[in-house]
């Protein structure tokens, strides 16, 4: 049934959800989420159980899920099928964008929904990330995954939403020589589109992590629209805050009972922990007894006046990669005491190398809930898939509280926007 002044989204290239999450947390309704990926269109399809569950009021039967007492499919079996119905887990290609469409369509009709009032997300970073351009030189110049934001385009033209949010890497800006950015820009324009694109910071929204991103804001031409003044959210708090509650682990162990006592206020205030949530996905991976060594060296180097284990400086009998004059910080702590941490990247699903816990008795690297929590993910969220599926999904997510701050700051643009005067 159509609702006034709800603000209907779709979320494209959808990922685990970061982004919806916190357009969701703003009361913004998704018509729909399109992901390729199995493990992360299963994610998605268990946190709308969440919120059909909440809504509700039964999230005893969500509970009973994250405790292991009912299965996954026993949780799908307990909502309607539309809800489930909104995850598209489709790869987005010039062969499927039709059929996307007609479940779309399909969706809003079967829903009341009249119009698109938003468009979200942004293509795979991967063929723009500086990273990879610096890992694959040359590999990256004809990935298809450049073309993605025709895809995109194709779905501002086919809805007409009256504004878009495409979140990307910095590196979009400068791929091909700039030559990509021009394309972009120019493809939004064309399907009837004002752009204007600022570099925001994750930590300017709370969350305790600096993570450059690339917000490129978009609304119809025919409406009196504007790339909006985001406020700063600074907070008083550092890593160490999202880690206090839980149980120390060693590596290769898993132990999700929170450690006694109240709710710090961070995590409190962020919404990373309610009172009544259960505790998941705090395990940890297994480490070689070498690596170990290494790890404490580099904790016992950051504790020490904030010094980084360069490879170069271990011992010979620690050294295992013949590349000796490259990524000479592939050792890196978490930065515990500061208030923001290093930028969480899907790396983290092949070694934790570069995301070492800062407790030098605990000598490991993060665990999948506190990887999560540094990119803001409420406790409540459940990943879908193994630890590995899991890590890619939390390093290639957009941070729900920096989406919070987005969804926050254009909601009223939305529900207030007119058309363009002459």
């Amino acid at each position: 049934m159509y609702r006034k002044n709800v603000i209907n989204f779709i979320d494209l290239f959808a990922g685990a959800g970061g982004l919806s999450e916190g357009f969701m947390q703003c009361r913004y309704n998704p018509i729909a989420h399109v992901e390729m990926n199995t493990y992360a269109a299963d994610t998605l399809k268990t946190r709308s159980c969440y919120y059909y569950l909440k809504k509700m009021k039964k999230l005893d039967i969500y509970i009973n899920y994250l405790l292991g007492n009912i299965s996954k499919q026993e949780l799908y079996n307990l909502v309607p099928s539309q809800v489930l119905e909104t995850v598209i887990n489709t790869e987005i290609s010039d062969k499927t964008y039709k059929t996307i469409f007609e479940r779309i369509d399909h969706i809003m009709e079967e829903g009341g929904v009249v119009e698109v009032d938003l468009i979200i997300g942004g293509p795979p970073c991967q063929a723009y990330s500086l990273v990879g351009r610096a890992s694959a030189p040359g590999k990256m110049i004809d990935d298809p995954r450049n073309d993605l934001y025709i895809q995109y385009a194709r779905f501002l033209h086919k809805y007409k939403p009256k504004m878009f949010v495409f979140e990307n890497v910095p590196g979009m800006l400068t791929a091909k020589q700039g030559l990509m950015w021009k394309r972009i820009q120019q493809r939004l324009r064309t399907v009837g589109y004002e752009i204007e694109s600022k570099e925001i910071n994750a930590n300017d929204f709370g969350v305790l992590q600096r993570r450059k991103r690339i917000i490129i804001i978009g609304w119809r031409k025919d409406l009196n629209l504007y790339y909006p003044k985001f406020v700063k959210r600074r907070y008083n708090a550092v890593v160490n805050d999202l880690f206090s509650d839980l149980p120390p682990l060693q590596p290769g162990e898993t132990n999700n009972n929170y450690l006694f006592g109240p709710i710090n206020d961070y995590l409190s205030r962020f919404g990373i922990r309610n009172e009544n949530d259960i505790l998941t996905d705090h395990q940890t991976r297994k480490l070689r007894e070498q690596d170990r060594k290494i790890y404490r060296m580099a904790i016992e180097m950051w504790n020490d006046g904030h010094k980084r284990l360069n490879y170069n400086d271990l011992p010979q009998d620690l050294r295992f990669h013949k590349n000796t004059t490259s990524f000479l910080d592939r050792f890196k702590v978490v930065e515990g005491d500061m208030g923001y941490s290093h930028t969480m990247l899907a790396h983290i699903s092949k070694d934790g190398h570069y995301y070492i816990h800062p407790d030098v008795n605990q000598c490991r690297s993060l665990s999948v809930r506190e990887a999560a929590r540094i990119q803001s993910f409420p406790d409540n969220y459940y990943f879908e898939g193994p630890r590995t599926a899991k890590f890619v999904q939390i390093g290639n997510a957009v941070p729900p509280l920096m989406a919070k701050g987005i969804a926050e700051t254009i909601k009223k643009m939305l529900l207030m926007a007119e058309p363009r005067k002459e």
